[in-house]
């Protein structure tokens, strides 16, 4: 391969690994993940026959983003003292 079409490749390769950070520590994402979690979480609620499954849900719902969103300050300490 030529140096010109291997510079092409790494840029495409950047573009792709920026777009996936973008995404990872993005709001839509977040929103969506927590979304998701309560409507799965609600509706197993109401097949078990729980009371009140819309606000029970919420409980879970958010200890699951609580932890997802904490995971970026264990990612650093983490990495501070392994990296």
């Amino acid at each position: 391969m030529d140096f010109e079409n291997e510079i092409k490749i790494i840029k495409e390769r950047n573009q792709r690994v920026e777009a996936d950070k973008a995404w990872e520590i993005s709001w839509t994402r977040k929103i969506t993940v927590a979304l998701l979690t309560y409507v799965v979480i609600v509706i197993f609620l109401i097949i078990a026959k729980f009371p009140k499954p819309f606000l029970n849900a919420v409980v879970p719902t958010v200890g699951f983003v609580l932890s997802t969103l904490s995971m970026s300050l264990v990612k650093r300490a983490w990495l501070k003292y392994h990296v």
